[in-house]
């Protein structure tokens, strides 16, 4: 019997059959493994360990915990896994190097999701409601920038105080929502403990410049810089006063555990964004998750600790380290607003005098130039030509700079020379090849201070900057986003050339797609009975239905049917939740953040209260307390909503919930707290009657 060793619970170097003597010495009688802590392991069929085998081995996890007997009734706990086919002696070699093409859930899922369905079996138990099997029951959060954060946070830590959330399977976000998601996962599900931190920084408003800044600048010199870093580390962490470390594979303990909820965190493949637009494709959509990043509809997926590494022809090339949440963070939250309005955010943080302050300290004289740190001149061009590239001072600081550096008569100084004098005529393209050219003329001169005897380099710090803001400067001007390796660059196992002819994949927001997660929790291998929506979205709050019901209806997925006029008339004066039911296909019960029940007649002041891209920097301690408050109603007063399609789902959980055609519309439903709860019965999808 072959198995794949995970783990062995036990303090020897070697895992081994052995036997104790009087004398408390070790004598090693036959070794299992050949002194292998991990990897191949043969355990033989003898009447002590078939049994335990037997029992085991239809276990649904992949992780089997095998007691082995030892000779002296000594019993040892070892953590191993059944083999694949491909993990066989014959195929292992051939195995491609952590790309996993598969149609069905991913293993290290299945099991956290099986681990996790005892724990929401208990909560069903405790919440009066009964169940042989445990249904599946996903909680989607919209995005909505910082609004969808706070009020996010806001409705996971209502659902934990009511214990709904102890029921709930899957976690999945969209934008600011996996924000909070993140935050979840890393307080260990401490909601209280998160609200408080929360509420702390902003009556604090605490954000460190210095080292969201250093961050930024060490992530600038990786190969695929773009302006996801500068956003992640500059703009992301200042949002939600945070810059987080650890990475997305250190959340997976507790959901392995089946202690919270499986979460998916929802991103889109920018370079077919036009396909989406035109056909809605299934393919754009990317997913993250503790174990694994990739395309759900190709079923073709990455280890997560190899996302961003280089493959080819599904094979590691070359391993990078796994990047930390910050950057995700960044890379899900992207979608701020459009994007004349993000490049002047950007530009904005080079513009401001203080901004400048933080790079370069003191001002720049330039009737100093020979005394001056030749490296700050450098800087202050680049953020110069940055900011503005007709700015009239360019042509000035290029004088300044050639009289420091004294390169008139050299070959490079002849065309410095050159370039000065006719700046003014010059394209755009030829003085941003000229500016390269002078930078990586700089980072030799880096390695070798003796080219120019007035260069006076402060080793490191200054020119870390200056490579920051030029790498920034080409990324605007290419508008580079979420640049990473493709996973699946030359796969052989791939048909669609879209998907492995690029060598670079772009990950955007999701929200340029759908605003929230549906197309990630809808497909049947994830055998969704009931959805929790809750949408933080700008404008309609009803658009993230009629989007989706439009994806589902091109690709056939079931979704309830909606209409269009109804849609409309809804959205103008919203109620807190709506119940929709399709004749196949899981219950959806939408959300809405700001409705007649919280807000009464005050909807578009709330809204403009908190619009999705307004700054953290406004948002004082009282108005966090404000959106956590109006978000928790929400959440209480539909509980018992919530509670009554739990228990429906509950008591049928074996299959897709059905219901009758010519079930009725608009048949409202309100608890005795007063929350208005519209359900709405349809058969299939988008009905533009």
């Amino acid at each position: 019997m072959l198995y794949w060793l995970s783990r062995c619970e036990v303090p020897c170097v070697w895992l081994r059959r052995r036997e104790e003597e009087n004398t408390g010495e070790e004598v090693n009688r036959r070794d299992w493994n050949n002194g292998v802590r991990g990897g191949l392991l043969s355990i033989p069929k003898t009447p002590q360990v078939e049994p335990i085998l037997t029992s085991e081995l239809h276990h649904p996890t992949t992780k089997l915990v095998v007691i082995v007997p030892q000779e002296k009734a000594t019993l040892k706990v070892v953590e191993v896994r059944k083999m694949s086919c491909a993990e066989s002696p014959k195929s292992l070699h051939k195995r491609s190097s952590g790309v996993c093409p598969a149609t069905r859930l991913q293993e290290a899922e299945k099991a956290a999701v099986h681990k996790r369905s005892p724990k929401v079996l208990e909560a069903l138990r405790k919440l009066n409601i009964q169940a042989d099997q445990a249904p599946v029951i996903a909680v989607l959060g919209s995005g909505g920038g910082l609004r969808a954060h706070i009020a996010c946070l806001g409705v996971l830590s209502e659902l934990k105080e009511l214990g709904l959330l102890d029921a709930v399977t899957y976690l999945a976000g969209v934008s600011g929502s996996t924000w909070a998601l993140s935050s979840l996962y890393t307080k260990n599900g401490n909601m209280e403990g998160i609200e408080e931190e929360l509420k702390h920084r902003y009556e604090k408003n605490e954000w460190d410049f210095h080292e969201s800044l250093e961050k930024a600048i060490q992530a600038s010199k990786r190969e695929n810089y773009s302006l996801t870093d500068f956003w992640a580390y500059l703009i992301v962490s200042r949002q939600i006063r945070e810059l987080q470390d650890s990475n997305l594979s250190s959340l997976k303990k507790q959901v392995e555990e089946g202690v919270l909820p499986y979460p998916i965190f929802a991103a889109i493949d920018e370079d077919l964004l036009a396909d989406w637009r035109e056909r809605k494709t299934q393919n754009s959509w990317f997913e993250f998750t503790p174990h694994h990043a990739g395309y759900p509809a190709l079923g073709a997926y990455v280890p997560i600790t190899e996302f961003g590494s280089r493959f080819e022809n599904g094979k590691l090339v070359k391993s990078e380290p796994e990047r930390d949440l910050t950057f995700l963070r960044g890379l899900w939250g992207s979608a701020f607003a459009d994007i004349k309005e993000i490049k002047n955010y950007i530009l904005n943080y080079f513009r401001n005098p203080f901004g400048k302050l933080k790079f370069i300290e003191g001002p720049v004289t330039y009737s100093e130039a020979p005394r001056m740190n030749v490296d700050a001149m450098l800087l202050d061009l680049v953020m110069a030509y940055f900011t503005d590239m007709n700015d009239p001072s360019i042509k000035d600081k290029l004088c300044a700079l050639q009289q420091a550096l004294g390169t008139e008569t050299d070959e490079f100084g002849i065309e410095m020379a050159e370039i000065i004098q006719n700046w003014n005529e010059t394209s755009a393209e030829k003085k941003e090849q000229f500016l390269d050219h002078l930078l990586d003329r700089f980072k030799k001169t880096q390695e070798d201070t003796t080219t120019y005897s007035l260069m006076n380099w402060n080793t490191g710090l200054v020119w870390d900057r200056c490579v920051f803001v030029n790498e920034t400067r080409k990324c605007v001007s290419k508008w580079q986003w979420g640049t990473v390796y493709n996973f699946l660059y030359k796969h052989g196992k791939i048909a669609d050339e879209t998907m492995c002819s690029r060598e670079l994949l772009h990950l955007v927001d999701a929200g340029f797609a759908i605003n929230t997660p549906y197309p990630l929790v809808l497909p049947p291998v994830r055998e969704t009975h009931l959805i929790l929506s809750f949408d933080f979205s700008a404008g309609d709050p009803l658009e993230t239905i009629r989007a989706t019901a439009d994806y589902c209806q091109r690709h056939e997925i079931p979704f309830p049917e909606v209409s269009e006029d109804q849609l409309k008339e809804w959205a103008k004066a919203p109620a807190s939740c709506y119940v929709l039911r399709g004749e196949t296909g899981p219950v959806v019960m939408h959300f809405t953040l700001f409705n007649k029940d919280n807000c009464g007649d005050d909807i578009e002041t709330w809204r403009k209260k908190y619009g999705t891209v307004k700054l953290s920097d406004s948002y004082t301690p009282d108005l966090v307390r404000d959106l956590l408050r109006v978000s928790k109603e929400n959440v209480k007063k539909n509980k018992i909503n919530i509670l009554s399609e739990m228990r429906k789902v509950a008591g049928n959980p074996g299959n897709i919930p059905r219901v009758n055609k010519e079930a009725c519309l608009g048949d409202r439903v309100k608890d005795p707290q007063g929350s208005q709860t519209v359900e709405f019965k349809k058969s299939h999808n988008i009905s533009k009657d």
